[in-house]
């Protein structure tokens, strides 16, 4: 499978935004602080936490996965914001059979074209969309994003949320467990700068959801998928991050799958370019 090249087109765009981003998101984020700071100063709060999921056509894999690791947390007070991609599965019946009135779920309209779509892209840009629609419902002091093949340990939030409240970071994460062929690796990112571990890990303060994936991530030539390119972005602007040494999700391997990531993309690239393949 040859790996499509990066255009004139690719390289502008990314210029332009990388400019872009350089000089609103700093200023911004101080605007925000000035506005919001000051609502973060109790360290024993319990605010509400808004989790989300994007999800497309993996009913079974969400109500598996995703759904009980947020309903059995041991932290209580959250609301959760599933998105479906233009969903067109039983997700929106399975969800609405739960009747937890902490869940609310919306489906996208349409699921039209986005970006050249090869399976690498399906994987770096995917999300997008729906996260980013997410990000524009909710309502919490913090927010976690858990997509819907991962698994939380019951004390995720918990543990996450005391940790950031603590030390006052505005953004936090931590290790994970991630499987692959059977084996499972510690994720720990201790020769990254910055420290920073995978999106289902992540923990932020709201007032931060003026940062938006890039749904032109794909065209750049490094940090290409959406969560590395939002958690760059975090880190230039001058957001404060930290980094818990502890285990609060695992990555297992799909049904049918051995591995995860771009990795199980690429062996399974026939199946994903079919699920995948946009609509108008």
């Amino acid at each position: 499978m040859t790996e499509r090249k990066r255009t004139f087109e690719d390289k502008l765009i990314s210029s332009l935004n990388s400019i872009r981003y350089s000089l609103t998101e700093p200023l911004i984020l101080r605007i925000m602080r000035l506005l919001y700071e000051k609502d973060y100063r109790d360290k024993k709060e319990e605010p509400l936490i808004s989790v989300y999921t994007p999800t497309y056509n993996r009913a079974k894999l969400l109500i598996e996965r995703a759904v009980p690791s947020v309903l059995n947390q041991t932290y209580k007070n959250f609301e959760y914001i599933i998105v479906g991609d233009c969903c067109t599965d039983e997700t929106e019946e399975v969800v609405t059979k739960i009747g937890d009135p902490r869940i609310r779920f919306y489906n996208l309209p349409k699921r039209g074209y986005r970006y050249p779509p090869t399976v690498e892209n399906h994987w770096f840009a995917g999300p997008v969309v729906p996260a980013n629609f997410a990000l524009k419902l909710v309502r919490g002091k913090w927010i976690a994003r858990i997509d819907d093949d991962d698994i939380w340990t019951e004390d995720h939030l918990e543990v996450l949320l005391r940790f950031a409240q603590e030390g006052n970071y505005e953004f936090v994460s931590s290790s994970y467990i991630a499987v692959r062929h059977g084996k499972e690796i510690l994720v720990d990112v201790k020769d990254q700068v910055p420290r920073i571990g995978g999106t289902q890990t992540w923990l932020y303060r709201s007032y931060l959801k003026f940062m938006k994936y890039n749904i032109n991530c794909w065209r750049k030539k490094w940090n290409r998928v959406n969560d590395t390119d939002l958690q760059d972005r975090f880190y230039k602007a001058g957001v404060r991050i930290g980094f818990l040494e502890k285990v609060t999700c695992y990555v297992l391997p799909r049904p049918g799958e051995e591995t995860i990531g771009l990795e199980a993309y690429k062996l399974t690239a026939q199946d994903k370019l079919g699920h995948f393949a946009f609509r108008e």
